[in-house]
């Protein structure tokens, strides 16, 4: 038996279970039985690895996302020959995603979190997610001749037009938003 025909421990399927369902319904679009079932979790499984039950595995579920938009960032721009040509890459990923979420997903960081309850621990996450995300493209834009205050400008313009198209492709039901957003970046 390979390591990926092992089932994933039971902490990994309620993490990405979670994932998955906040991204399709939000947080408060979700029950932990919803969550349990879909983890195929016996019902003790989750306040044995999240201890503060739903609010834990939101931060859990927004941060395993997030790792995961960072790899692709990582495979977009590793042989890209310039920044832009790094973000259409990443776009194309990303309407690729979307595709397969059927067109309706949300951010599953903003669905995890934002669409929860006011709480300043999901606030100080979601900040640190998108940092991270936004020092990911700026050290690209570095990579690629930008000076630090511009490389910065442009990786926060980039993540705006990712979360705003995604946003708005979800709002459309087309992918092409997030695939036009490179001649968005080139027009400014």
């Amino acid at each position: 038996m390979t390591s990926s025909d092992r089932p994933l421990p039971t902490k990994d399927r309620l993490i990405q279970a979670a994932a998955r369902l906040f991204r399709r319904y939000g947080y408060n679009g979700v029950g932990l039985n919803d969550i349990l079932e879909a983890a195929k979790a016996p019902k003790g499984s989750l306040y044995h690895h999240f201890p503060n039950g739903k609010t834990d595995l939101a931060i859990a579920a927004a941060t395993w996302a997030s790792d995961g938009m960072l790899r692709t960032m990582a495979a977009s721009f590793e042989n890209a020959d310039s920044f832009e040509a790094g973000f259409a890459t990443l776009c194309h990923k990303l309407a690729k995603l979307f595709e397969l979420s059927g067109q309706s997903d949300g951010c599953p960081v903003s669905g995890a979190l934002f669409d929860g309850p006011e709480n300043e621990d999901f606030r100080k996450t979601t900040d640190h997610i998108f940092e991270g995300w936004i020092s990911e493209a700026e050290h690209y834009a570095i990579r690629f001749g930008d000076n630090p205050d511009d490389a910065r400008r442009k990786a926060e313009l980039l993540f705006m037009l990712i979360e705003g198209g995604w946003t708005m492709a979800r709002a459309k039901r087309s992918s092409d938003v997030l695939r036009h957003l490179p001649e968005k970046l080139a027009a400014l």
